[in-house]
């Protein structure tokens, strides 16, 4: 879906309300509302279209669309907009030029998007981390440290929002610069599930959240599948950290083949229900991971360099793990010894930031200065 027969909302703005009443319609979801588009322009011009309707569409729903909203219909208008003009809150459309590009070259792209918080983290580098809602300690550890680690690059977190390898994911994004975007099943006025309202409350205010589906859609099953195609589609690369043999993961990461995305995935034990999935997807050719930093190194090069660059800009003292200079650092150094000019070049730093660097990190007993001045890190 590179290209669409109408013009970009920056030099010929789309009166929201009119993108609203369309994909409020009964009947009307993003296919027949792209073919309307397509015939015939902006929301504005399909609703004047009149009996040139009758071509494209059933009867019921081009008499839907020729009458003026009904009061239901006038009230749902009403409270999205007010929604939208609450600060932090945006509605996106499908013309409009803050819509999110990735989302663009999917199949099946949402003619809107309701989003709360930062928006300008749906253009980010960005992977999506999902799995099991029962997930074991273990995988929610490895969701939770991976997002961190990644996060730290600069690397936006997109998840479903669900419990277990999608919180710890959310919450190991949320520490680092790169954020997190949570992608809901649910109108976004909507707190489900009910046992991460904080973390939803947290996302909102530090990072974005976003949903299709209009105000007070409830959590309807048939919803949750179809929004996987956005958590896929929002990101480069999708990472599975603990799949049963058939689970939404499944249907995320094939979503995610199907868009072009990277698939990886996390091993686990050969007796864990809960690690056929990931190894279904490896058999498959999903790309086995261990550490953040085969994520990035199987990435495009200008895409982990910008992470990497990012997460220098943006290093600040303190936390658990010090800054994210450092981590950085850490990460590119890997397990095995390494000397300074390749792990400069692998981190994109001067030898004088570099060195200055390497020095914490000895002091702070977390690397050791081998013969030949190649280093290694420590546990």
């Amino acid at each position: 879906m590179d290209d669409y027969p109408f013009p970009s909302a920056v030099e010929h703005p789309a009166s929201l309300e009119a993108w609203l009443r369309l994909t409020l319609t009964d009947g009307v979801g993003s296919e027949t509302g792209r073919r309307l588009l397509g015939a015939f322009g902006l929301p504005g011009q399909v609703l004047c279209a009149g009996a040139a309707l009758d071509a494209l569409v059933a009867p019921r729903i081009a008499n839907a669309l020729r009458k003026p909203p009904a009061a239901a219909m006038r009230a749902q208008i009403d409270a999205a907009l007010s929604w939208a003009a609450t600060p932090g809150n945006a509605i996106v459309t499908l013309a409009d030029a803050h819509y999110p590009r990735a989302l663009l070259h999917i199949p099946d792209p949402p003619l809107l998007l309701y989003v709360k918080g930062n928006m300008a983290l749906l253009e980010a580098n960005a992977l999506a981390v999902v799995g099991s809602r029962n997930a074991t300690a273990q995988g929610l550890a490895h969701a939770e440290r991976f997002s961190e680690q990644l996060s730290g690059a600069g690397v936006a977190i997109v998840s479903g929002l669900a419990l277990g390898i999608d919180a710890a994911a959310h919450a190991g994004g949320l520490r680092g610069p790169g954020s997190t975007v949570a992608v809901i099943g649910t109108g976004i006025d909507i707190d489900y599930p009910q046992r991460n309202r904080a973390l939803a409350q947290r996302i909102a205010q530090e990072g974005c959240i976003v949903s299709e589906y209009p105000l007070g859609i409830p959590p309807l099953a048939a919803n949750f599948p179809r929004r996987n195609r956005l958590i896929s589609g929002l990101a480069q690369a999708v990472l599975v950290v603990e799949a049963a043999a058939r689970s939404g993961s499944l249907i995320t990461a094939r979503m995610a083949a199907e868009q072009g995305r990277d698939v990886f995935a996390i091993p686990g034990s050969i007796h864990s229900p809960l690690a056929k999935g990931c190894h279904q997807l490896i058999r498959q050719g999903a790309k086995l991971v261990e550490t953040t930093q085969d994520i990035l190194d199987e990435m495009p090069a200008a895409w982990a360099a910008r992470s990497v660059q990012k997460a220098i800009t943006d290093d600040r003292p303190g936390g658990e793990d010090g800054d994210a200079a450092t981590a950085i650092v850490m990460q590119a150094m890997g397990h095995d010894p390494v000397d300074a000019d390749t792990l400069a070049a692998r981190c994109e730093l001067d030898a004088a930031r570099l060195a200055g660097l390497l020095l914490e990190l000895e002091l702070a007993g977390r690397i050791e200065v081998l013969p030949g001045a190649r280093y290694r890190r420590l546990g």
